[in-house]
């Protein structure tokens, strides 16, 4: 009898056991371990060496633990240098864990998940490690995809690349497309701004070799029509200096988003020193606008009609003595995109006509 209840309570005990353990493994499965960060890239661009005009997309997803993470990304050339700018170091993750934003070219990339208030370096010389705001490391080689060939025009006498990456020019991406930009039978140049697919895409073209010192005169039709968000941009650009600003002088058509009586201005980058900008307004009708750049002076001049020569009456005039650039590489460009497009910009379809260009040393 007593060998009969110790067994009973033996497989009581052992049930207890088991029902226990099985209340356990319930509890983890309800309670998960909690999610490690991480960050992968999905479309890897290109190998190849950068240079300012020279970008690409680039995505991925990411898992992330806390609100507020983002991504840091980094192309290699030589050393690590942070992208798509040093004025914009971060990229967005999206609701749905995805990211994606541009790159100059480089031969291997990188994507780094950051804590909130991390500051990146804008230049490396190695990646750093996982630890003090850095939450996951993600490297990759650049594909060995072929570059696509650029589109060429002939304007002027001059050979034109079309722009097709994006650009963060006024403070905010746009996208450009090649088709909107031609050339008439009368030889003038046509850039638009349209919708496609529901982005609004830009136009830009820039020489195909350096002119350096000399005059540039620029004649466009009536812009005084133009939206308030829509800019036109005549001017010399070799990319970015070490201080992340622009190395340019600029003749730029525009109300900044701004409707009122000026809607044009002059300025040497960096444009953010009061000295280096001169606001004026342009009517109605064809202009000649007008840049005469020599060591340590930017001459600007703007004349009513297509001339510009002897003769022709003068609207406005300015001289910069402080920041002028020296050529380095840098090339001609005429820009329309949008200010700010994001913050209810175009409505319709824009278009500028630049009836000529000219050089003179």
């Amino acid at each position: 009898m007593c060998e009969l209840r110790w067994s009973v309570r033996l497989q009581v005990c052992l049930a207890c056991v088991l029902l226990a353990a099985a209340l356990v493994l319930a509890g983890c499965r309800n309670h998960p371990s909690p999610l490690e960060p991480s960050v992968t890239i999905a479309h890897v661009p290109r190998a190849g060496y950068g240079g300012p005009e020279n970008v690409e997309s680039i995505s991925g997803t990411a898992t992330i633990t806390a609100p507020g993470q983002q991504i840091v990304l980094y192309a290699r050339n030589g050393n690590w240098w942070v992208q798509p700018f040093r004025s914009r170091p971060f990229t967005k993750i999206e609701a749905d864990a995805t990211w994606n934003n541009v790159t100059h070219i480089g031969h291997e990339y990188a994507a780094l998940l950051v804590a909130p208030g991390y500051r990146p370096t804008p230049t490396l010389s190695s990646l750093p490690s996982v630890g003090g705001g850095v939450l996951a490391v993600v490297t990759v080689k650049g594909t060995e995809a072929s570059a696509v060939a650029s589109k060429v025009i002939r304007f002027s006498g001059y050979d034109w690349t079309v722009r097709a990456a994006p650009d963060d020019r006024g403070g905010a991406m746009n996208q450009y497309d090649p088709d909107n930009v031609s050339v008439d039978k009368n030889g003038y140049l046509h850039l638009r701004m349209m919708e496609r697919n529901s982005v609004w895409t830009s136009a830009e073209v820039h020489l195909t070799r350096s002119l350096g010192y000399g005059t540039y005169r620029f004649v466009v039709q009536d812009s005084a029509h133009l939206e308030p968000s829509a800019v036109v941009g005549m001017f010399t650009s070799g990319g970015r200096s070490e201080r992340d600003v622009r190395s340019e002088l600029d003749i730029e058509l525009s109300h900044w988003n701004k409707p009122g009586k000026i809607n044009a201005d002059y300025t040497v980058q960096p444009y953010y020193l009061p000295e280096n900008t001169f606001h004026f307004s342009v009517p109605s009708g064809t202009f000649t606008h007008v840049l005469r750049w020599e060591p340590g002076e930017a001459s600007f001049k703007t004349f009513y009609g297509a001339s510009g020569g002897a003769g022709a009456r003068e609207l406005t005039h300015h001289v910069f003595t402080s920041d002028i650039p020296v050529p380095a590489a840098e090339t001609a460009h005429i820009d329309f995109y949008d200010f700010f497009h994001s913050r209810g910009g175009l409505t319709h379809p824009s278009e500028v006509v630049i009836e000529k260009f000219e050089y003179l040393p």
